[in-house]
């Protein structure tokens, strides 16, 4: 898939790591464009992520035919070989990563981001015992959102780590990186991942119908309650899971070791212990006293001025067409309210502003913000012009498929469902567009399969081929990918 190489910032002369993909090695010809353009873009919004257990992201862009990533030169060993050279890995290690893990992955998901392949070789430990987060947006960049397969026909992410709703090609979210943290907290305790294969097919197989062996039954000096832990983790239905990654943090804390303790080099549990604690050889003898600045006095408010709707929107225009969209976002967010209060809430010119706001807010991966504000249009738009409106009926979709990023699969699974029957009727006349239906049934199987009704997405899918091959052929994209999809599913039931 590509390959990481050291190198050297020669502007700010320090050492970066240097990523590169080759996306026609990963995808067919047709698809190679948009996987450039899904890259910068889930570049953009990993970058809105400003953690401490995140690698620094510094540039991202293409080049000929391959897609680059600047990154942070992070020192230390990756997870993987850290657990190989202190087998087997102390318990109190463990918890350590993972609650380490879990602050990065709250605040990631907070985004919403959704890692889809968290493994060892993905986190680095630092001297100091921090852990970093590497490959933040990649496995979302060379997915795309209707397919989630390469063309190869295998999921994205690694088998070893991959919950049972990726493995099958569901929808995907928060409680997806759950799930592989458990796989990995149990590689961590046990020494192996929980479950193994001679072949990726048959690691996923198990992952969708064995039940993990309890760890103490491996190694009777783990906590029950970390064990306990690491089951629910690693529940095949995400509903089963912990609540979030702050939820894992929680029931993880108590196990975490006391402070003021003295950790050796290289210990993952150093900053429970001794919270931002210097090195001793790092630390000054003595520290300087800097007397704090003086006080900044607060500035004048300008004089009211009319505000210029027309030229703010020309302004997000520019922005929005030299790819600003961070810039283009805070505009728009800072003049609704202000436009709002001169032309009234539901006036022409503050719809036109929401509706503006809302597209770019998603267009910048910031669905949490997009939803309310989609959800307040639809309501409008509804009472206007009645709810099987055209313009009422995509405020609704975007708002589905903002639960769906969201990782809120029932409700968005319930929207989708609400909104189905409106496409469907239209479908119905001579030269019907039945893209929209079939988006929206895909996507409902997809979501059953992420909530385990495998029974009802295969049959949800198995309809939808039939009605896909009728209205387009055997040979169209949707088709072959239904096929690729069941296939698998077929295979995985009967392996």
């Amino acid at each position: 898939m590509g390959q990481v190489w050291t190198a050297y910032d020669s502007r700010l002369d320090r050492r970066v790591a240097v990523k590169l993909l080759r996306p026609d090695a990963m995808a067919p010809a047709t698809a190679a464009d948009e996987m450039r353009r899904r890259f910068v873009r889930e570049c953009r919004v990993t970058a809105q992520v400003s953690h401490p257990g995140l690698v620094t992201v510094h540039d991202a862009g293409s080049e000929d035919s391959d897609l680059y990533l600047v990154m942070q030169y992070v020192e230390g060993a990756d997870l993987a070989d850290h657990l190989s050279e202190h087998d087997p890995y102390p318990w109190r290690w463990a918890v350590g990563v993972a609650a380490q893990l879990c602050a990065v992955l709250a605040a990631v998901h907070a985004v919403p981001i959704v890692h889809r392949d968290l493994k060892p070789r993905n986190v680095m430990v630092k001297p100091d015992g921090t852990v970093t987060v590497l490959d933040l947006g990649i496995a979302s960049a060379i997915d795309t959102d209707t397919t989630r397969l390469t063309h190869t026909g295998s999921p994205i992410g690694s088998p070893a780590y991959m919950a049972p709703e990726q493995a099958m090609g569901g929808a995907v979210g928060p409680y997806t990186d759950l799930y592989a943290l458990g796989a990995l907290l149990h590689e961590l305790l046990s020494g192996n991942v929980p479950f193994t294969g001679s072949t990726a097919l048959g690691v996923l197989h198990r992952h969708l119908y064995e039940p993990p062996l309890p760890l103490r039954r491996l190694r009777p000096e783990v906590p029950e309650p970390l064990e306990a832990l690491v089951l629910r983790l690693l529940a095949k239905d995400p509903q089963d899971r912990p609540d979030g990654a702050q939820a894992v943090y929680e029931a993880l804390a108590p196990l975490l070791p006391p402070r003021g303790g003295a950790p050796g080099p290289m210990d993952p549990t150093r900053p429970f212990a001794r919270p931002h604690a210097p090195w001793p050889d790092r630390a000054s003898a003595t520290a300087a006293v800097i007397p704090p600045p003086p006080p900044i006095a607060p500035p004048t408010a300008p004089p009211t001025a009319r505000l210029d709707v027309a030229g703010a929107v020309e302004e997000v225009k520019r922005l929005l067409a030299e790819g600003s969209i961070a810039r283009a976002v805070d505009l728009l967010g800072s003049i609704l309210p202000a436009a709002a209060a001169e032309h009234g809430e539901h006036s022409p010119v503050v719809s036109i502003l929401r509706k503006q706001y809302a597209s770019t807010l998603m267009d910048d991966g910031q669905y949490r913000r997009a939803l309310p504000e989609l959800r307040r249009l639809a309501d409008d738009r509804a009472g206007q012009a009645g709810p099987g409106d055209p313009a009422t009926l995509q405020f609704r979709y975007d708002a589905a498929f903002c639960l769906e990023q969201l990782g809120e699969t029932a409700a968005a699974l319930t929207e989708y469902r609400a909104l189905l029957p409106y496409h469907e009727s239209t479908t119905l006349a001579p030269g019907a567009d039945l893209s929209r239906a079939f988006d929206i049934r895909h996507r409902i199987g997809n979501l059953l399969l992420a909530m385990g009704d495998h029974s009802a997405a295969h049959q949800q899918l198995q309809n939808l081929l039939y009605d896909t091959e009728r209205a387009y052929g055997p040979y169209h994209p949707l088709a072959t990918e239904l096929r690729r999809a069941l296939d698998r599913q077929r295979q995985m039931r009967g392996f």
